[in-house]
């Protein structure tokens, strides 16, 4: 493998991962940063992720028996497809609620994640407005009374999503920085004592997740997105959705290669019915709110007891550990939290906030559950043992960080993205998106099944 920045990110995540140092000589990495406007690394993030994450399930097809073989991955085609763009019928849809975004407070901003209609309504309910006839200039001038700390923390306790611009330095300063900054960007943890489970030999013309099945107990972007991964690599991967619940139209793009059923965990009936699921299941990957799962009796302990040799991935905003553990997020908050946003701003001279190009921290996040799943699975298969992979938003962007900065990034056009698209029919309309940017020389990556809305598959494996 050629020595450069970007193989040297690869093989830190790989032995991270504990993999065999070996198998990174099958990977060909090309392209370079800036190609997105941005003054961080988001090019070398997406690359290096999903190259990981399709070495890493490569590396397992080996263990069953299958040749290595060489995966190629462009930094273009990897930023334009952790760009999350696709359109349906033409039409490339807004995901953003009007309510959400960056708000000026008292003494700095604050921003809020309106895109649910629970979440907006709170929120403007914490501004003392009605939601049913509040518009943005009421919580603009609502917010010219809050302290942006003080907004942030009184949506914390009611379960709500905002955050409060930050500095780097000042995110350092407290104590969930300190925490994150202390772990590392993913573990991968022993819970129990199992077997090494059998997956069927593979032969060399299937792709190297085939008969790997996974329950996506997850809902917005990154967890989905590390769902799709598997998918792509030949895994049969069902999506549980709760019928009770909203979902945003990136679904359409995230369902891709999915079966896509509905359980109700709020029952007794649908508590019996994911049981049987994870009976059968090879990794159980979930997003809900920290302990939310657990609560219903699903902790990655239990599920180990239950179903000895399981992998169980979890995703959260802020990590497991520190005063924010259990606090929600998503994406554009944990970049506004941590200083991201502030940083982008100074970088463009104007000192205004400004938001990564894409959402990188759930993308790259995404691929890193599919990375350390696919880890995991090859532990598994040579120690035996049921496992934890943890992940979260807030060490990605940690990572991210790290990566260092680019000068004259945010001075660069994004790249033609018609080269990387692909149409295909879908149950939410013609769906035009990215097609997989991780290219197996043997068994080329791609979706097996179309693109559909919850509930059009049984919640059975066969």
């Amino acid at each position: 493998m050629p020595h450069n920045e970007h193989y040297d990110l690869l093989a830190s995540l790989w032995d991270l991962a504990g993999l065999p140092p070996e198998a990174l000589t099958q990977a060909a990495l090309s392209g370079a940063d800036p190609l997105f406007p941005s003054s961080f690394r988001v090019g070398a993030a997406a690359q290096s992720t999903i190259a990981a994450a399709a070495l890493a399930a490569c590396e397992l097809g080996q263990a069953r028996g299958a040749a290595r073989q060489r995966v190629t991955v462009d930094m273009a085609h990897a930023a334009v497809e952790c760009s999350g763009w696709f359109s349906l019928d033409g039409r490339v849809p807004d995901l953003w609620d009007a309510f959400s975004g960056l708000y000026p407070c008292r003494d700095g901003y604050v921003r809020i994640h309106a895109n649910f209609a629970h979440h907006r309504a709170g929120a403007l309910r914490l501004l003392g407005l009605d939601p049913a006839h509040a518009t943005r200039a009421d919580a603009e001038r609502a917010l010219q009374a809050w302290s942006a700390p003080d907004f942030e923390q009184a949506s914390a306790e009611r379960g709500l999503v905002a955050a409060a611009l930050r500095r780097f330095d000042q995110w350092d300063a407290t104590p969930q920085g300190r925490a994150i900054a202390a772990q590392p960007l993913l573990t991968i943890t022993r819970i129990g004592d199992a077997p090494a489970l059998s997956l069927l030999p593979l032969r060399d013309d299937r792709l190297p997740l085939s008969d790997v099945r996974l329950l996506d107990l997850t809902r917005i972007l990154a967890g989905p997105v590390g769902g799709r991964a598997f998918a792509a690599l030949g895994a049969d991967v069902m999506l549980v959705n709760a019928p009770h619940l909203p979902n945003i139209e990136a679904i359409a793009d995230t369902s891709r290669g999915k079966r896509s059923a509905l359980v109700d965990l709020r029952t007794p009936q649908g508590k019996d019915q994911l049981w049987r699921l994870i009976e059968h299941a090879h990794v159980f990957s979930q997003g809900y709110r920290p302990g939310g799962l657990a609560a219903l009796g699903f902790s990655p302990e239990a599920i180990a007891r239950r179903r000895p040799g399981m992998i169980c991935v979890s995703l959260s905003a802020y990590g497991s550990q520190g005063p924010w553990a259990e606090r929600r997020g998503f994406d554009s908050l944990v970049q506004t939290a941590m200083g991201f946003n502030h940083a982008e701003g100074e970088a463009a001279g104007n000192g205004r906030p400004r938001a990564l190009p894409m959402q990188i921290l759930d993308q790259a996040t995404g691929y890193l559950m599919a990375f350390g799943a696919a880890a995991a699975l090859w532990r598994q298969r040579r120690e035996g043992g049921s496992w934890h992979v943890q992940v979260s938003l807030a060490q990605t962007g940690h990572w991210l960080r790290g990566l260092g900065r680019l000068e004259r990034g945010l001075h660069r056009v994004p790249p033609d993205f018609s080269p990387y698209l692909e149409t295909t029919a879908s149950g939410f309309g013609e769906l035009c998106a990215v097609r997989p940017s991780a290219r197996l020389a043997r068994t080329p990556a791609g979706y097996a099944l179309a693109s559909m809305p919850p509930g059009s598959s049984p919640a059975v494996w066969w």
